[in-house]
């Protein structure tokens, strides 16, 4: 994903799960399992940030509004 201005949680996800696919071929070369081993490391930093941002979001919508309820995500 080098386009990193069109990049977005669900697009980042779904490289996350071709990445990984690619990986698992054993006839993926090892120079280039490398390079996407780097590149799905970069990419689930990027995933693990969005989702902890829409957490505290969410917990500030859960706060404003103290008649929900917040459930711990993990």
């Amino acid at each position: 994903m080098n386009k990193k201005n069109e990049k977005n949680f669900e697009s980042a996800l779904k490289r996350l799960e071709q990445i990984s696919d690619l990986l698992e071929n054993e006839e993926t070369p090892l120079e280039e399992s490398i390079k996407l081993f780097e590149e799905g490391i970069e990419l689930k930093e990027y995933c693990e940030e969005k989702l902890k941002s829409a957490k505290i979001k969410i917990d500030k919508i859960v706060k404003k509004n103290k008649s929900l309820a917040s459930t711990e995500f993990q």
